[in-house]
């Protein structure tokens, strides 16, 4: 059975220019290390950190297609990184997402769930934005809720968050932790996906966590300008958090925000808090009882 007291933790992650792959795997390793020696059982990387893979590669880092190419050419060898790291630490971790080249030879935006056990588990974006419409990046088909080690989890890749029906749906499958990873340029895109990721917790009494990418990287047009900081948020409940913010990393500084919850007990307020959002989503004057399907994956 599922523990339901969980040690999450956030990354806010600086994007660097490394020399070589191994030493992005040396650095991972130092983040995943510094969350497993803080007693996280889930650690959380952010949208487009992979863009990183390609900073070894010289020219192709400065160029958007060939860095597309590269850093998807490179996630089955990443993967095996984290899978690696996962079953060292014993840690579940949600690896940063990046294109992924489809058999059709179009890309989608890729998060990819890695659990102790060596199993893998991926949730495409759903809902593209322009500047991915402008790259050409595809939106996904599939939701997917993942069954963990630390319990039921459901993925939100930063616009997807703006998006109520989405993360309620995740919820009403069953998750009661939905990660956030995110990229943002302008201090106002970090505040959408923060002010989103308050939000869906209100309204689900579940927890969410965000990462995002912090700081600039001018080697890559991609991820060029990055502005953020990691938050683990809940419901503004008495016992709970009367802010909902349960942790938070100072802005635009590298490190981990780090929080422990009980999911149990959030899924009990859900019929017993002093507000029942979860339970009152239906008396919505016009809600719509259609909702996306999702697909539950099993990587315990």
């Amino acid at each position: 059975m599922a523990k339901t007291t969980v040690t999450l933790a956030a990354a806010a992650y600086p994007l660097s220019k490394l020399a070589t792959l191994g030493a992005y795997a040396d650095k991972l390793a130092a983040w995943v290390a510094e969350a497993a020696a803080a007693k996280a059982e889930l650690v959380v990387f952010p949208e487009y950190g992979a863009m990183e893979y390609a900073a070894p590669l010289g020219d192709t880092a400065a160029d958007l297609k060939a860095s597309l190419a590269a850093v998807s050419n490179a996630l089955p060898e990443m993967d095996a990184v984290h899978a690696d790291l996962a079953r060292r630490h014993r840690i579940t971790i949600l690896a940063a997402s990046g294109p992924c080249r489809q058999a059709d030879g179009t890309y989608v935006n890729a998060a990819r769930l890695i659990a102790p056990s060596g199993h893998i588990g991926v949730q495409h974006k759903m809902i593209m934005t322009p500047f991915e419409k402008d790259w050409g990046i595809q939106p996904g088909t599939t939701l997917s809720v993942f069954d963990t080690a630390v319990g039921r989890v459901g993925i939100a890749i930063c616009y997807d968050s703006e998006f109520p029906l989405l993360v309620r749906a995740l919820a009403e499958a069953g998750a009661s932790i939905i990660l956030v990873p995110s990229c943002t340029e302008f201090v106002s895109g970090y505040h959408r996906v923060r002010t989103a990721a308050l939000a869906r917790a209100l309204e689900n009494t579940c927890v969410t966590v965000q990462s995002p990418t912090v700081g600039d990287a001018p080697w890559s047009p991609a991820v060029d300008f990055n502005t953020g900081a990691a938050g683990i948020f809940a419901p503004s409940e008495r016992g709970i958090s009367d802010t909902g913010v349960l942790a938070a990393t100072a802005m635009n500084a590298p490190g981990l925000a780090l929080a422990t919850v009980d999911t149990a007990r959030l899924q009990a307020l859900r019929g017993s808090g002093e507000m029942r959002n979860f339970e009152d989503w239906h008396a919505q004057p016009g809600y719509a009882a259609r909702a996306p399907t999702v697909t539950h994956v099993d990587l315990t």
